[in-house]
């Protein structure tokens, strides 16, 4: 059976955007600068700056103090997902596909993501690197979201994800097939690359469908 496993921020929703509207409410709310949003965003690195030294930056600029716990809460709330992809993971499924999610991030916050957008009900396992005891890119997460699945790596085995490193670069390794979302970056990580590229979601199920075959795109 075809296993396909994606990364969950900013490949199956959209967590840049989450952020930037947190970013602007947080900024309204404290009345600063159109431009503070831009430094917010540029503190959060992406999602890859750990959420205690966000905090503790947020705090020396502006005297705000906003727990980490508040923090992701708030986050969760600002998560969105393009009806696109709740219906392209069903196509999938409907055609015989296993479908997994493997996420780097705290448990809590990632199902909360999972569970507002509805993701949950659209996959059939998802593996969360705190509570796997390892992150993308180690195998081990690789291998947890295949085994929720029922399933086992193989090079027919798909992952889409937005990471050069963790999603594409882990994926490799493991010896995987890779789709990666370039979010308007170029792929600058030498060679082997991803076996595709795609500038969005909906591009990447498309792509995932033409090369591994097997779902028609509508």
């Amino acid at each position: 059976m075809a296993l396909a496993i994606f990364d969950l921020d900013n490949t199956l929703i959209d967590r840049a955007g989450a952020f930037r509207r947190w970013a602007e409410g947080f900024a309204a709310g404290c009345e600063l600068g159109a431009g503070e949003v831009d430094w917010l965003e540029r503190a959060d690195g992406d999602g890859y700056t750990p959420r205690e030294r966000l905090v503790a930056a947020i705090l020396e600029r502006y005297g705000v103090r906003v727990p980490v716990e508040r923090l992701r809460a708030e986050l969760v709330e600002c998560v969105e997902v393009d009806p696109v992809v709740p219906r392209r993971l069903d196509e999938l499924r409907a055609a015989g596909w296993k479908v997994a999610v493997a996420t780097n991030g705290a448990t809590a916050q990632q199902w909360a993501k999972l569970r507002r957008t509805g993701l949950d009900a659209h996959v059939d396992a998802v593996a969360v690197s705190e509570e796997v005891g390892a992150g993308k890119p180690d195998l081990r997460m690789f291998v947890a979201a295949a085994e929720r699945c029922g399933e086992r790596l193989t090079a027919e085995t798909w992952m889409t994800g937005d990471c050069p490193v963790r999603d594409v670069g882990g994926a490799r390794s493991a010896g995987l097939r890779t789709v990666w979302l370039h979010r308007g970056r170029r792929w600058e990580h030498g060679e082997p690359g991803p076996d595709e590229v795609a500038g969005d979601i909906a591009a990447a199920f498309d792509s995932l469908c033409r090369l591994a075959g097997g779902v028609s795109t509508p």
